[in-house]
């Protein structure tokens, strides 16, 4: 098939990879590079667009594809399907209609929970015990088309980076398997119930919420590895929290129960196991504390 494949960041790539080892990908489609490297002042580009360029696949990366040249542009490409995954843009009518079967979209979660933008991130906070990958025939609403195939996989103890990557490989494998025999993989309309919008990830999240069980801080140190990073402070100093376990314990929440950093919450407690301050490398609690040590009865905000 002649393919357009459209993606930006690294959960994109494996569903490149697989779809340009059976098809013809007659262009791809990505964000703008964005200021990076050394100081921030080269651009650099995504990690879809890099890994076309080591297949010898050309890159478009318009701003918009509102404008009647950009249309007109990708319509001219003659595909018979657009595959999306993270894009990025909002498509236009006129771009989901111009390839034989449309655009079908790669969307981590099983819909209709979760359309929007960070499915995996509210998946884990919300302690679902299972999500997935759809491959849905996009339509001008957010994440409404009706769905071709999905599979599903657990959530349980897996950060968003994990979880990221786990779901990038199934999509990979059932996009190839769907473009394989589309007319094996009927779309089906979406339930009328369960849905739920995964709003965008903002930073002041990630900071810490002690108030909430035990459980819940937990999620919040999945949900946020690798990014934004959940956070305390303490002395006025950022500590970000990569890993941690439930522990023994209560008290005031945000109050240090004893020399080990084990953390009262709403209910139950927590101990942080790896923890970064600002500027440094991660590092083991105790080996941290050796060095900076945060006494019991500290107030952590």
């Amino acid at each position: 098939m002649r393919i357009i494949f459209m993606g930006t960041p690294d959960f994109a790539v494996p569903a490149l990879d697989a779809l340009a080892a059976r098809h013809q990908v007659v262009a791809v489609y990505s964000q703008p590079p964005r200021p990076g490297g050394r100081r921030g002042r080269e651009l650099t580009p995504g990690p879809v667009h890099a890994r076309a360029l080591e297949l010898g696949i050309a890159v478009r990366h318009p701003v918009s594809l509102k404008g009647a040249e950009e249309q007109a542009a990708f319509a001219a490409l003659g595909a018979d399907v657009a595959v999306v995954a993270a894009y990025g843009l909002i498509l236009p009518r006129a771009v989901l209609g111009a390839p034989v079967h449309g655009c079908l979209n790669l969307h981590g979660s099983i819909l209709p929970r979760w359309r929007g933008a960070a499915p995996i991130q509210r998946a884990i906070l919300a302690g679902d015990e299972h999500t997935g990958v759809d491959i849905m025939q996009m339509e001008a609403g957010l994440d409404t088309g009706p769905v071709r195939a999905s599979v599903r996989t657990t959530v349980a103890g897996k950060t968003t980076g994990a979880l990221t990557s786990e779901l990038a490989l199934l999509g990979a494998d059932l996009v190839a398997r769907v473009l394989a025999d589309l007319g094996a993989y009927p779309p089906v309309a979406q339930s009328a119930e369960g849905i739920t919008y995964a709003h965008k990830v903002d930073k002041t999240e990630a900071r810490l919420d002690f108030a909430a069980p035990a459980e819940q801080v937990l999620r919040q140190v999945l949900a946020f590895n690798p990014a934004p990073g959940a956070f305390f402070e303490a002395g006025g100093e950022r500590y970000k929290v990569l890993a941690e376990e439930l522990a023994e314990g209560g008290g005031t929440p945000g109050v240090t129960l004893d020399e080990t950093l084990t953390i009262a919450c709403g209910t139950g407690a927590i101990r942080p196991a790896l923890v970064q301050r600002a500027g440094k490398p991660a590092m083991a609690t105790a080996d941290l504390l050796r060095g900076r040590p945060i006494p019991a009865g500290t107030l952590l905000a």
